[in-house]
């Protein structure tokens, strides 16, 4: 063996889930219990059935309850974890770009092209790195999640306690969010409702994404015309449900796709606009409003216009 590994005890642990942990979800729990395993490996021993909860296979994906046990087989680790590296971007994002912080809850207005979480083949993300420059911090968890080249308001819940109540609003009606889109060309209607059912398909290349269905899970949007430009038009979009992908296949389908949409838009097009300076997916949570879970008072965040959009609101003539 090297010198720079150690073995877990050569038997099975078993760990009963106590308040703390609860609703966390497996593979969080896993990756702050098994320090210094890769995240590969220990998605992988889920997949083989090697974790277990109550003695029965489960996904990376449930969400524990107090009492539940799960079952850990021997692992080995590196006697001390791969220190993890913070972009200097993302370190600047996650230092300055604070919209509000307490002791239950953060609210971060989150830069374009980083992802909240690690995984499918991203070493580390937001959350992650967040873990990384507070290392004192007892809770950091994702409240919800934003697509990569999503920027805006993205929170964060530092108690246990706090993220069940956000959770909870966030699968009710508790929670207000309003995106800013800038569509491909001129959307004539003013206002709308899009009911369009959602289903999640894997295609052909193995990318998964996302599609109108009758078989789907049933997804509304709100959009409202803000602004209309030469060959654009600015929207704002309110989502009721929170399917993935739900404003970006929603515009997409009533045939005015979210310039930059590299998943959902139209290739030729997206490239048009790239030369235009338009590089990145042009949507953007702008608005955020909410009860705090621990006093009940009503929050409003609002996550400054990118300066993508500010130029064109700025320089453009309505038409």
């Amino acid at each position: 063996m090297n010198s720079d590994e150690n073995i877990m005890p050569p038997k099975v642990q078993w760990l009963e889930i106590t308040e703390d942990r609860q609703d966390q979800r497996l593979d969080n729990f896993l990756i702050a219990t098994l320090k210094g395993v890769p995240k590969s490996k220990i998605y992988r021993i889920v997949r083989k059935g090697e974790v277990r909860v109550n003695k029965g296979r489960i996904a990376v994906s449930y969400r524990l309850k107090i009492g539940d046990v799960v079952r850990i087989p021997p692992l080995r680790l590196s006697a001390k974890a791969p220190e993890m590296l913070v972009h200097n971007t993302l370190k600047h994002n996650l230092e300055h770009d604070i919209l509000f912080e307490d002791e239950y809850l953060l609210v971060l207005n989150k830069a374009s092209g980083f992802a909240v979480h690690g995984g499918s083949g991203l070493k580390s993300g937001i959350i992650e790195a967040l873990r990384v420059l507070r290392p004192t911090a007892k809770f950091l968890e994702l409240a919800h999640r934003l697509d990569k080249e999503t920027s805006g308001c993205l929170l964060v819940a530092k108690k246990r306690s706090s993220l069940k109540v956000l959770h909870e609003l966030f699968r009710g009606d508790g929670m207000d969010k309003t995106y800013l889109a800038l569509l491909v060309g001129k959307w004539q209607r003013k206002k709308m409702v899009v009911t369009a059912p959602l289903l999640k398909n894997i295609a052909q290349s193995g990318e998964r994404k996302v599609v109108v269905s009758k078989a789907g899970k049933r997804a509304e949007t709100m959009l409202r015309r803000v602004q209309r430009f030469d060959n654009m038009t600015l929207v704002e979009a309110k989502p009721k449900t929170g399917r993935t992908h739900q404003i970006r296949v929603h515009c997409a389908w009533l045939g005015h796709p979210i310039v930059g949409d590299s998943r959902y838009g139209i290739p030729e097009i997206n490239q048009k606009f790239k030369h235009q300076g338009y590089k990145r997916l042009c949507l953007h949570a702008h608005k955020l409003t909410f009860a705090h879970p621990h006093t009940g008072e009503t929050l409003h965040f609002q996550a400054p216009i990118p300066e993508v959009l500010n130029q064109l609101m700025e320089h453009k003539t309505r038409v």
